[in-house]
Parts: C-alpha cells; structure tokens; sequence
C-alpha cells in the first residue's frame, strides 16, 4: 500500500499535465526551448507514473482497468469486474 502523500502526487502532476499541455505543444511547435525550460518540471507527460486507483502502487498496473494485478486478481475472483472469470479447465 502506497503512502497517501505518493497518490495525492501524482494527483497534482496530473493536474499540471492538463493544465499545461496545450502551452507545452505550442512552445515545442514554435521551437522555444528556454520558455519551455521555465515551465514547472511536474507539468512534463514523461514525470506522470501509472499508479493503481485503490492502492497506490506503482508496479503490475492494468491500464485497462487502472488497478494493478494483485487487486484485479480479488476483484474478480470476487466477481466484482463484469466479463471477467477466473480460467479453469
């Protein structure tokens, strides 16, 4: 289980991404190297880190579902994830 300070993180990078993606593209597009360099670090795509909803942590991520193996694998044995059955034969 990840720190809650390691989830509300990636919580504000996120935020920054959104926030700045559009003046990010504009500046690579116009080739403005020194502006872009003045932007905040955390507002970069490549500093974001898939993280499972529930828990935090940052290995084993399913984007698919966006929680990683250990919970996937509960939820559906659970069956909590509609379509998804544990393969037996």
């Amino acid at each position: 289980m990840a720190k809650e300070s390691m989830k509300a993180r990636e919580v504000k990078r996120q935020k920054l991404v959104d926030k700045f993606a559009t003046k990010r593209a504009e500046l690579k597009k116009a080739g403005d190297w020194d502006a872009l360099q003045k932007l905040p670090r955390n507002s970069s795509k490549v500093r974001l880190r898939n993280r499972c909803k529930l828990t935090g942590r940052p290995r084993g991520y399913m984007s698919t579902f966006g929680v990683s193996r250990n919970i996937f694998r509960d939820m559906a044995l659970f069956g909590l994830i509609p379509g998804v059955t544990k393969a037996s034969w």
